[in-house]
């Protein structure tokens, strides 16, 4: 088997700085109790203040201003990490979450999908920037080895278990995940590497080191395997995002939408499902949460549509109070069936199916101003369609009938006018009082024009015929 590691060494503050847009100001992270808050992290802006991690606040506000400070929320860093399994879950059905910071992968088996794992590597390195994650990307014959030499590789791919023991015997032996007690001691035996410590004998090693040491060896080379707990992608999504301040403007709500969206889209294409219907809450400083219900007709996944139909949403609403926090949430969550493309055409990139064209319109003009034409089971014309909501399926009928019913029958001189069919015979509406007993005839007038008409039931050939509809 072979098992990637993504290591992600910024996780908690590439969480904030993802879902803001002044990523590019200084910015730190911040932690520890009230009385010495002290720095967790800090953006490269920030470093370029002088400002470090392990700084307490005070040195750093001593020896620069103008930045923004950022309380660390291991919660939302929690969240980050799930969201981010959710997606590895698209590229391999074993994914791990056995260490912080970091996802773990079998990807021996999804080489046959996913190309050659320089692709596939490049693959994940350009869907993890798009998320808006810094990360490491090392390849070994087990897990606890890839994880361990991406503490010290990124790109690294040792494709067996005679590259990964090679690998790791040039480690440093305080890189390798070994209790620090542990660690201090080969440190203090003049052992710097792994491969000086692999020269003792086994024997000695377990006379002097507790047995966790010696497991922790034998699992980095993959002489004995560790049970891994395997991600479960649940059955909903809920986001939720924090904006610090009150925005009064829905524009302004448009790049933290655009991101939630996006994580929802990526945790779509790792459980391959859609979205049928999701919520958007707004949630205020006073007063109830505004929501906002996006429903779609057929099952989508893409961020883009999904954004578009959101945001036609949200700018038909009236916000009645600052916004102070959003919070996304979508329960139905059905199979995804891509739909069908055409393999050549000219403009592809002009063209709009149907459905997209049809979502935008509902969520641009409202749910009820878009609809579409049913069948009713009666004969006579004007009674044989209702507006029905969307989807609809109109089955065909026997005869050809013309698109475009005119309000009401009109004459329609004989002049120049050609029966092409006919006639066709239709006696209904008896049990209603709208009684009907005509002859319809499918004409051609002097212009080209083919409509429907009819006589009445009875009526000599002379007589004049009534226009009922037009065909295309």
């Amino acid at each position: 088997m072979l098992w990637a590691c993504i290591l992600l060494p910024q996780l908690a503050l590439d969480s904030v700085l993802r879902r803001r847009e002044d990523a590019d100001q200084p910015l730190v992270l911040i932690t520890g109790p009230a009385n010495r808050r002290i720095v967790q992290a800090v953006n490269p802006p920030a470093r370029a203040l002088g400002l470090r991690a392990g700084q307490s606040l005070a040195t750093a506000q001593a020896l620069a201003g103008g930045f923004t400070t950022v309380e660390h929320d291991p919660a939302a860093t929690e969240c980050q990490q799930q969201l981010l399994a959710a997606w590895a879950y698209r590229f391999s059905s074993q994914v791990s979450l056995h260490y912080p910071r970091a996802l773990l992968l079998e990807v021996e088996s999804s080489l046959g999908l996913f190309g050659p794992w320089p692709r596939f590597e490049a693959c994940l390195r350009k869907e993890l920037k798009t998320l808006g994650f810094s990360h490491r990307i090392v390849l070994a014959s087990n897990p606890v080895a890839a994880r361990m030499l991406a503490n010290a590789h990124d790109g690294l791919a040792a494709s067996d278990a005679e590259l990964t023991r090679a690998a790791l015997a040039a480690m440093p032996i305080d890189r390798l995940g070994l209790p620090a007690d542990a660690a201090t001691a080969f440190s203090r035996m003049g052992l710097r590497h792994l491969h000086q410590v692999l020269t003792l004998p086994r024997e000695t090693l377990g006379r002097r080191f507790p047995a966790q040491v010696q497991l922790h060896l034998d699992r980095l080379l993959g002489l004995r395997a560790m049970a891994l707990d395997c991600y479960l992608p649940p059955d909903r999504f809920e986001s939720r995002l924090e904006l610090n301040f009150d925005v009064e403007s829905s524009q302004a709500l448009l790049f933290p939408l655009r991101r939630m969206i996006e994580d929802l889209a990526a945790f779509l294409a790792g459980r391959d499902a859609g979205v049928q219907r999701f919520d958007l809450f707004l949630e205020h400083a006073e007063g109830a949460d505004t929501r906002l219900q996006v429903g779609l007709l057929a099952a989508e996944r893409d961020a883009g549509r999904l954004l578009e139909l959101a945001r036609g949403r949200l700018e038909q609403l009236t916000l009645r109070a600052a916004v102070r926090n959003l919070r996304l949430s979508a329960e139905e969550l059905p199979a995804f069936v891509p739909l069908a493309g055409e393999l050549f055409s000219a403009r592809a990139q002009q063209q709009q199916g149907w459905e997209q064209l049809r979502e935008r319109l509902r969520a641009r003009l409202g749910d009820d101003a878009v609809r579409t034409v049913g069948v009713v089971a009666d004969h006579r014309p004007e009674c044989a369609w209702r507006s029905a909501d969307l989807p609809a399926t109109c089955a065909p009928g026997p005869a050809p009938r013309p698109g475009w019913l005119l309000e009401a029958p009109r004459s329609l001189p004989l002049n120049g006018l050609r029966l092409l069919a006919g006639p066709e015979r239709i006696e209904s509406g008896w049990w209603d009082g709208g009684d009907v007993r005509r002859d319809y005839y499918l004409v051609e007038t002097a212009a080209g024009q083919r409509g429907w008409a009819y006589r009445q039931l009875g009526e000599s050939r002379d007589s004049p015929l009534w226009l009922q509809g037009w065909f295309a």
